[in-house]
């Protein structure tokens, strides 16, 4: 417990893990807003911060972790002018707004369990913490560091800065604000263009809004972690955790409110996972090159040569460290697919092992080189690796090259099934996908092995027969001089 190290983002450097309360950790990260389907981004935060918050409760602290749904306020391009996301699903779609929330919230539930996400303790809605988030801007207005215009409130970010430091966290100077912000509509309410909202007045159009004493309205976005972290975690807490395109301006600008309402910092270490690319280019719709969890484990992409199950994608986000970019590719996925079912085979295989007199294996070390990787900043894919040590020797063990003694092949095991899947998440085999895909592809083989001989012995009634009916649940049978070919039909 004492050696877990983590790289915090404010800090920039690894730092000793020391809990506010041991041994209790509070723990925020920032979900999604929930307006479309899930995408493999959204996947790598919700699997680097799974880990975090499995291996703290591994290590046997009490861990409250909390992850919000923003339902409200997050407008396009995440700025303080524009139509709210969820508003816009919700007309395009003839549909309240709450009901979109729950359809896609429902929709992101169900790829985390498929993903073997565990719940966070709290999943509060920034739309149920209204009060709250009211309550945080009378605050930082006492305090001098907001001012309403037009009925909407703005932070005043030249103000805060000359007493404090706007950009601690992404390292950016506000004077280079002045040419980056964008000319947007509602600008000319601000002191500056880089002031951001608190609180905005509801135009007419505007669907979702709420009481206040500055006008019918609603919250901006930065607003609603400061105010749920404060509410359930307090007014400082251990970590807080988010993909690293929420670094600026949504985190720099929660560390702004809280320090500007209470006078400290809210985190003690800030995590960031890096982005997923494909083919080197940020995931986006505009570049059609946007691919959505459901895609993945259906197949239904032009991108995708076929589909993966959630324990392949899963294990394709350990093998990189949450740190770095990852790339997206067929290949990529495809080698991670067979290092899962490598890695699950062998969990299987050690179960079975018969232990001997004397081991020839230290075991000791491949548990310490384990435990070194994962304490070192989650580093998963050296965890990994020292797995697929493990896998070398449990295979040499059961073809009698090596030998375990009864000690050491218990503390194997363990190690291997607490760390693969109290640890990593991952789902032994007979309860992952891998094996109803297998099972599947077995059975269209013999099927067609049927056909192939019905029409070797020209009864092409039944040949024929076989082949419309797969073709009607969607297997696509090509025919070939030695044999035959097939595929599932993307829908």
């Amino acid at each position: 417990m004492k050696d877990l190290h983590i790289y915090n983002t404010l800090k920039r450097k690894k730092q000793k893990f020391e809990p506010i309360n041991t041994p209790h950790v509070g723990m925020y990260v920032c979900g999604p807003t929930v307006y479309g389907d899930g995408h493999l981004g959204h996947a790598r935060a919700a699997i680097t911060f799974d880990v975090v918050f499995r291996y703290l409760k591994f290590l046997g602290y009490k861990v409250r972790y909390v992850s919000n749904i923003t339902d409200v306020g997050h407008l396009e391009n995440d700025a303080d002018s524009g139509e709210d996301k969820i508003q816009k699903k919700a007309q395009l779609e003839q549909l309240e707004p709450m009901e979109v929330v729950q359809f896609y919230t429902n929709r992101y539930h169900e790829n985390m369990r498929n993903l073997n996400v565990l719940r966070p303790s709290i999943e509060p809605h920034a739309s149920g913490h209204i009060p709250e988030q009211i309550e945080l801007v009378e605050k930082i207005m006492k305090n001098g560091y907001a001012y309403q215009s037009n009925g909407s409130v703005y932070f005043d970010v030249l103000k805060y800065n000359n007493e404090h430091n706007y950009g601690v966290l992404s390292g950016r100077k506000v004077e280079d604000l002045y040419e980056t912000t964008r000319e947007l509509d509602g600008q000319k309410e601000k002191r500056n263009s880089f002031d951001f909202a608190l609180w905005k007045k509801a135009d007419k159009k505007h669907l979702m809004h709420w009481k206040s004493q500055w006008s019918e309205g609603y919250p901006g976005w930065h607003l609603e972690c400061s105010a749920m972290g404060q509410k359930y975690l307090g007014e400082k807490f251990d970590i807080h955790g988010g993909g690293l395109d929420l670094q600026f301006p949504h985190h720099e600008s929660e560390i702004a409110q809280s320090v500007a309402a209470y006078g400290q910092e809210p985190v003690k270490y800030w995590m960031h996972n890096n982005l997923i690319t494909i083919n080197g280019q940020k995931m986006s719709k505009s570049l059609n090159n946007f691919i959505t969890l459901f895609d993945l484990f259906s197949g239904n992409s032009d991108l995708l040569e076929k589909n993966y199950s959630p324990m392949t994608v899963r294990f394709f986000i350990l093998q990189a460290h949450y740190r770095s970019p990852l790339d997206f590719s067929n290949e990529a996925l495809k080698a991670s697919e067979k290092g899962y079912l490598r890695l699950m085979k062998a969990a299987e295989t050690l179960q079975k092992l018969t232990p001997a007199k004397k081991s020839t294996i230290k075991v000791a070390e491949i548990i310490s080189k384990a435990t070194d990787a994962i304490n070192d900043d989650f580093n998963t894919p050296i965890f990994i690796s020292v797995l697929f040590d493990a896998v070398k020797i449990i295979n040499s063990v059961n073809d009698g090259k090596e030998t375990l003694n009864a000690a050491d092949l218990k503390k194997l095991q363990e190690f291997f099934s607490s760390y693969t899947h109290d640890v990593l998440g991952l789902l032994p085999l007979e309860k992952s996908a891998e094996t109803d895909s297998d099972l599947t592809n077995d059975l269209i083989k013999t099927i067609l092995e049927v056909r192939l001989n019905a029409k070797n012995n020209k009864d092409f009634t039944t040949s024929d027969l076989i082949r419309d009916k797969l073709l009607e649940l969607g297997v696509l049978v090509k025919d070939k001089k030695d044999g035959f070919d097939w595929e599932i039909k993307k829908s």
